[in-house]
């Protein structure tokens, strides 16, 4: 099939993406690899696209004690090759290499992914665990939209017309924190039927001080449950229930809404139990 008509502009400054953007009914490229299928099968059929590539400055990506920001067109293989990033928080690269293929994280964008806001992608869920945030730009200025605010659906987020995501924000990890990502998908670089990510923090006493996880697959947002309760008495298998309660699957041609449940709480105990192996592994 082929996309419906549209006006193609494609900017070398992000004030001239800002003002391109003002049109009615404008989308963004960056990527590519969402949008595009959607505007071959006609799902998407904007009047005008945005090409931002030849945009310099926003394939950035910086690491530091603080955390990790990535610029709108940094691509998912340059973030994940990017020992910085490895180092400053391990859960963006443990997310990452379950994105679909090589071929498709060559070109597609983090950025990309969290504005596409799939409930089913890995990247939405790692910002959310982690309490992240999007920073968007528009010619009235720049606004900085946290994970809990920025994912208001299925396919939706809080990016208003106009605005241009140019980055995102990922804490780095905190001392004695260790994290797991863990999913099952029918093939390798499908989505996943379900999905936990999680991340423990431990205190002097080696104690669980903190454990939250986020779940892909089975809700229209990333599902962010937070279980240090159960999890600093020990009890993985009364959180790992707590964050299946949390679940709201909707079945499809692919798997029932039972299994979905069973398979996330299977994957939170597992995903809760590394991370706080890894936790307790490090010295300090």
């Amino acid at each position: 099939m082929k996309p419906a008509p549209f006006d193609y502009r494609a900017p070398r400054e992000v004030e001239e993406a800002l003002h391109d953007l003002a049109a009615a009914d404008s989308k963004v490229l960056a990527g590519g690899q969402s949008l595009i299928p959607l505007l071959n099968m006609r799902l998407a059929a904007p009047k005008r696209l945005v090409d931002i590539n030849r945009i310099t400055g926003l394939d950035t990506v910086a690491a530091d004690r603080e955390g990790v920001t990535i610029g709108a067109l940094a691509r998912h293989s340059a973030v994940l090759a990017d020992p910085a990033v490895a180092a400053a928080q391990p859960l963006i690269g443990r997310a990452l290499r379950l994105v679909a293929h090589p071929v498709i994280r060559n070109r597609g964008t983090v950025v990309g992914s969290l504005v596409h806001a799939d409930p089913a992608a890995e990247l939405p869920a790692v910002l959310a665990v982690l309490s992240g945030s999007v920073r968007l730009a528009s010619a009235g200025g720049v606004r900085e939209v946290p994970a809990a605010a920025f994912f208001a659906g299925p396919l939706e987020s809080d990016l208003r017309p106009g605005e241009l995501a140019v980055s995102a924000r990922f804490p780095a990890r905190p001392r004695r924190t260790g994290s797991a990502f863990h999913e099952v998908a029918r093939r390798h670089g499908d989505y996943a039927l379900a999905g936990v990510c999680a991340v423990v923090t431990l205190g002097d006493d080696l104690r669980v001080h903190l454990a939250r996880t986020a779940c892909v697959g089975v809700g229209p947002v990333p599902v962010v449950t937070d279980v240090t309760g159960p999890c600093a008495d020990g009890d993985w298998a009364a959180a790992a229930a707590e964050i299946a309660r949390a679940a709201e699957p909707e079945p499809d041609i692919h798997a029932s809404a039972e299994y979905r449940t069973h398979l996330v709480r299977v994957l939170a105990e597992r995903a809760l139990r590394e991370a706080a192996r890894e936790a307790g592994q490090e010295g300090g």
